[in-house]
Order: structure tokens, then C-alpha cells, then sequence
């Protein structure tokens, strides 16, 4: 159990990550619209949105392990109110910008101290137990899907007011929070524990290679990457691909991703602790992609729209995969280097939300002309499918050569 102070610490990092998931769904709904009102044509629309997407992954990639050894060397509170800052000041960027350039720079800004995640799972690896570090990092899916239940609902609400409206509530709320953390948010890391920053390690590659070498990880690196990688394409082609084959509306689409936070919320702040209980780390995490990968094979194959809603219910395991897996990754790693470990699986993570919608629109664009009943329409899950079946065959194969796991 957690001591008293070490509760309001986990809360407050609860709040942070909420607040930072609220703040990108207030988001989601505008910026396209935001990014339509300085271009001149819809092929512009697309091109800028598609830069701006790819700008974010591009700095996250590079920035965050060079973030999380920041942290590792003087400590997770500083790096982690500038990140708080940081991105308090590119909303304000965004909702103030007039023109494209200064959008971009905004995303910069962004994505160079977007090291809340992995600085937030550092920390909270920092005041947990191993014991109870998977439930930890439950209550921080559990978060991040409660923002994302109701970000998306108050953007589209507050942008049919005004476009540059959402960002400067994301704005508030981000320097709210910085403000709150700056009066009562201690240090986690104490001054024994800390590291030397190595900068071999301090870059995306370096990071990669440092996680390939953590004693009882090597390969899970893949199993990460691969499970991330099929969740990106998913999330980033779901509109367009309900739009296409069952002509949803913005509307309909939005009880889907609310059913999606909802059962991410209660799986991860509910039901982790229990089913962590029942499987235990790895497996949960085995099971939990093999869920995936079937429901999302389902996804592709059923005709029936309505069908989707029951199958992201059923798919519940799957969103306790990746804090599982985390937590594997994050007991094999030092004390010393959880903000490098950390920000090393976010740079992962972001280059993956720079890879996948290229895959995703390709896939859907060859596909965009057949019939509607076709079962090749649902290319993009097949794809997803296979890509979690493979994360599931290399997780086996490592529990199988690595007693450490089982």
C-alpha cells in the first residue's frame, strides 16, 4: 500500500495525465478545422494536418528519452512542471496562431516537452513497490481514458463556438496544474538514486539499444513495438474507415471512442488489480494482445456496424496489455534509469504515431473503391490483427526462454 503523501503524490500525477489527455482531445474535433481555416484548399487541409501529425512524433521521438535522463540526473519534478509548462504555452500557441508557421512551431514546442507520460510513469515507478507498480500503471490508463471519454465531446462543444476556444481551455487548464504541481508536488527521486546523464544512451537509438540490453526485456522491445504500432493504425484510421464502409457520422463515431475510454477507464482502474491477481504480468499482457488480435480480425470481417460497439466491449483485456507490459519492462530497469526506460518506450511510441497513419491511409485508399460488403474493406484490421498475433508469438517465445517472466 502507499503511504499518505505518496497517495497525493499518485493522485496529482492521476490529474496530470488526465488533464493532458483532456487537453489533446479538446483538440481532436478543431485543429482540423483550425488548420482548414489557413489553407486554401482541402488537398492543402490534408497536407498541413498530416506535417503537423508527423512534426509531433518527430520531436516526441528524439525529446523524450533525452527527457527521462534529464530526469534520471536531476530528478522527475522539475522535468516534469516543464513539461506541464511547456504545454500550457503551445496551446496557447495554437489558439492564438494566424497563420501556419507559427501552428507548426506550436506542435515543436509540443512534442520537445511532451515527456509528461514517460516522466509521469517514472515517477510513479519511483513511489510504487514492484508489488504494486501494474496497478499503478492501471490507474494511469484508467486516466488517460477517462480524458479521452470526455475531451473529444467538450472540443466539439467549445469549437462550435469558437475554433481557438478549446485551446485556450487546454491552455488553463495545463497552467492550472503547472501552478497546483509548483506548490505541492515533492521530489521522487532521491538524491542517492540519481544518474549521470549518458548521453550515448540520452538519444532514441541509444534509449532503443539501453532497453534491448535491460537484463529480462531484450525482445519484449519488439513485442512493445509491435502492439503499439497496430494500435496506432486502429485509432488513426477508425473514423475514416466507419465513414467509408458504414457511412457513420461524427456523431455515431463519438459514442464508439466513448465506449473506448469507458472501457479502457474501468478495465485499467477497476479491473487491473484483480486480473493482474489472475494472469500476472506477462501473461496478462499475452492475453491481452490476443484479444486484440481477434476482435480486431472481427472488426474486419463483420458487416453490421452496430456489431463494432459490442466488440470494443468485448475487447476489454486489450487495454490491459500495454500497463502490463510496462510493468515488466519497468522492473527489469534500474531505479537510477526508470526516466530513460520510460521515455525510451514513449519514443517508441512515437515514431509509431508517425509511421501509422501512413500505413493506415494507404491501406484504406487501396480498398476505398470496392464494394462496402467486400471483406477486403477491412484490410487495415486484418493488418492490426496480424501485427498483434505476432507480438503474441514472440511474448510466448520469450516467457518460454525466460523463467524470469512466467
Amino acid at each position: 500500500m502507499l503511504k499518505q503523501p505518496r497517495q497525493a503524490s499518485l493522485n496529482f500525477i492521476l490529474m496530470t495525465i488526465f488533464l493532458d489527455v483532456l487537453g489533446i482531445g479538446l483538440m481532436i474535433p478543431v485543429l482540423p478545422a483550425l488548420i482548414g481555416s489557413l489553407t486554401d484548399s482541402d488537398h492543402m487541409q490534408a497536407y498541413w494536418f498530416g506535417a503537423l501529425a508527423a512534426t509531433y512524433g518527430i520531436m516526441q521521438f528524439f525529446c523524450t528519452p533525452l527527457l527521462g535522463a534529464l530526469s534520471d540526473r536531476y530528478g522527475r519534478r522539475p522535468v516534469l512542471l516543464i513539461s506541464i509548462f511547456g504545454l500550457g504555452i503551445s496551446h496557447i500557441m495554437t489558439a492564438a496562431s494566424n497563420s501556419l508557421p507559427i501552428l507548426l512551431l506550436s506542435r515543436v514546442l509540443s512534442g520537445a516537452t511532451g515527456a509528461t507520460f514517460s516522466v509521469a510513469n517514472a515517477y510513479v515507478a519511483d513511489i510504487t513497490s514492484p508489488e504494486e507498480r501494474g496497478k499503478a500503471f492501471g490507474k494511469i490508463g484508467a486516466a488517460f481514458g477517462i480524458g479521452f471519454i470526455f475531451g473529444p465531446v467538450i472540443g466539439g462543444s467549445l469549437g462550435a463556438i469558437n475554433l481557438h476556444l478549446p485551446f485556450f481551455v487546454a491552455a488553463a487548464l495545463s497552467l492550472c496544474n503547472w501552478l497546483y504541481g509548483y506548490f505541492v508536488l515533492p521530489e521522487s527521486l532521491n538524491l542517492e538514486k540519481r544518474n549521470p546523464i549518458q548521453w550515448q544512451k540520452a538519444n532514441p537509438f541509444g534509449a532503443l539499444l539501453h532497453l534491448g540490453q535491460l537484463k529480462g526485456v531484450g525482445i519484449l522491445v519488439f513485442v512493445f513495438a509491435c502492439s503499439a504500432l497496430a494500435q496506432f493504425i486502429l485509432q488513426n484510421t477508425w473514423v475514416l474507415y466507419t465513414e467509408l464502409r458504414f457511412n457513420w457520422t461524427p456523431q455515431q463515431n463519438g459514442i464508439a471512442l466513448f465506449v473506448v475510454g469507458f472501457t479502457s477507464a474501468l478495465t485499467q482502474g477497476v479491473l487491473m488489480s484483480r486480473l493482474l491477481t489472475y494472469f500476472g504480468e506477462m501473461r496478462l499482457a499475452i492475453v491481452g494482445m490476443a484479444s486484440s488480435a481477434i476482435i480486431n480480425l472481427a472488426y474486419g470481417l463483420t458487416t453490421q456496424s452496430y456489431v463494432l460497439y459490442g466488440l470494443i466491449l468485448l475487447n476489454f483485456l486489450s487495454f490491459a496489455a500495454n500497463p502490463a507490459l510496462n510493468t515488466v519492462i519497468s522492473k527489469a530497469s534500474s531505479e537510477r534509469e526508470q526516466g530513460l526506460t520510460q521515455g525510451a518506450l514513449n519514443a517508441i511510441n512515437s515514431i509509431m504515431i508517425v509511421i501509422a497513419p501512413i500505413i493506415g491511409a494507404s491501406l484504406l485508399a487501396s480498398v476505398s473503391d470496392l464494394a462496402k460488403d467486400d471483406w477486403r474493406m477491412g484490410i487495415t484490421f486484418f493488418v492490426t490483427a496480424t501485427l498483434q498475433l505476432f507480438a503474441v508469438l514472440i511474448a510466448l517465445w520469450h516467457v518460454k526462454n525466460n523463467t524470469k517472466t512466467r
